[in-house]
């Protein structure tokens, strides 16, 4: 699919639950977050159901996302129905890790082909600080579980303030070439003000190679994670949101005041 600017757009964003286990302090309130009724959640074959119309429109790279994606209920059964769907490429998830080393080698025989884990520190008082409580440990041990099940290769995405020099910038970085991960830096990000940066090591935040598209946990199609536009699946139909979103795509994002990271898909 191309859209009004000559982009390839092949790449589907799939929040799968706005539920998440931590609550890191750029991304999810501490008190309140306004979760979804389960009522609105997309299920399970609704989503298998969006991919398959997806990929013969041009998809054929999925990423599972949250919230924490691993907190939804029989994650296994909608990953093996993703990944039979005929055409598709490439299946991956974004996770924190905290649940990994519980589901890495049931994810991969179900299809999931590679894993991005988030962290932003490896001082474990420091991640304890950032996630409101986190076990960093966890995280460590999914990233191992992840090696070993195969599901490669392993990104780490780590969120700076403003430089990949920041101290704990750095010590991930190390940790990740100490034990063979790849990284990338995310710029810290505000929906609100339409502040983003390319990700160092990845595309993302580069509007001009923009390819992807997302669809939120409730049955939202959006064409850009910095703009308020989204169609309905439930409304517009599969095929009809996604043409919609894709017509409807911005040359480059500016502000979304109608989502907050947990309940898009970051």
């Amino acid at each position: 699919m191309l859209d009004r600017y000559n982009r390839k757009i092949n790449y589907l964003r799939i929040s799968v639950t706005d539920r998440c286990n931590l609550r890191c302090n750029y991304c999810m309130p501490e008190n309140d977050p306004c979760l979804l009724s389960h009522d609105d959640i997309l299920t399970f074959e609704e989503i298998q159901q969006v991919v398959a119309v997806a990929v013969p429109l041009g998809i054929d790279k999925i990423r599972l996302t949250g919230g924490e994606p691993l907190v939804r209920r029989d994650i296994i059964n909608l990953v093996s129905m993703i990944s039979a769907v005929p055409g598709l490429k490439d299946l991956g998830m974004t996770t924190n890790g905290i649940l990994l080393d519980k589901y890495a080698k049931r994810l991969s025989a179900a299809g999931l082909k590679r894993v991005n884990i988030s962290l932003d520190t490896v001082n474990p008082e420091k991640f304890r600080e950032i996630t409101r409580g986190g076990d960093i440990n966890k995280v460590f041990r999914g990233i191992s579980a992840a090696k070993e099940a195969g599901l490669l290769p392993v990104k780490v995405n780590c969120v700076i303030d403003s430089s990949t020099g920041e101290e704990d910038a750095m010590a991930v970085g190390t940790y990740c070439r100490e034990n063979d991960l790849d990284i990338r830096y995310i710029p810290k990000m505000d929906l609100e003000t339409g502040k983003f940066g390319i990700v160092h090591g990845g595309t993302g935040g580069n509007c001009i190679q923009c390819n992807r598209l997302r669809l939120t946990s409730d049955g939202k199609v959006k064409p850009c994670l910095f703009s308020d536009l989204a169609f309905d699946i439930r409304e517009f139909g599969i095929q009809e949101a996604i043409e919609q979103a894709l017509l409807s795509k911005p040359e480059k994002g500016s502000i979304n005041l109608s989502n907050l990271f947990h309940n898009i898909g970051g």
